[in-house]
């Protein structure tokens, strides 16, 4: 198996150098990470020796197959990974944003940590955050919404 060292490491250049897939091989190990939107529905994103060490949550029939009226024009935060979402730099900070905020492409909104190592997550948008759909110390899985923002 391969040593979590490197996979932390691998994790943390492909977020430096803004890459969507690592796919790495040898004699003994064979590593494949994807990251971003291009996952299919139901694809684990980081997969290791063949196993997959997370998988997505199928989609729920009961899901509405539109947005409600109420968020026409509204842009969704994804995750862009699976991990656990935290709305503070730390305990005792106050949150990255709040509803009726305003964000723009390089705000952090929150820290999504995935195998301790914790991960800004920027607007990539500019506008008013209308609503929060996670909590403090929830799970997130990847391309889940976080948040909504009515772009400016």
């Amino acid at each position: 198996m391969i040593d979590i060292r490197k996979l932390k490491e691998l994790v943390r250049l492909m977020v430096e150098n803004e890459l969507t897939e690592l796919d790495l091989q040898d004699k003994e190990e064979k590593v494949l990470i994807k990251r971003g939107h291009e996952a299919l529905p139901g694809q684990a994103p980081v997969v290791l020796n063949g196993a997959p060490a997370a998988q997505q949550q199928p989609a729920q029939a009961d899901a509405p197959a539109a947005p409600p009226a109420s968020d026409a024009g509204l842009v969704a935060i994804e995750s862009p990974m699976v991990g656990t979402y935290y709305a503070t730099p730390n305990p005792d900070a106050e949150p990255f944003i709040t509803e009726g905020g305003n964000v723009s492409p390089n705000t952090t909104v929150c820290l999504i940590e995935a195998m301790k190592v914790f991960n800004e997550i920027k607007a990539e948008v500019s506008g008013t955050v209308e609503r929060i759909l996670v909590k403090n110390g929830e799970a997130v899985e990847f391309g889940q919404k976080l948040m909504l923002v009515r772009p400016s």
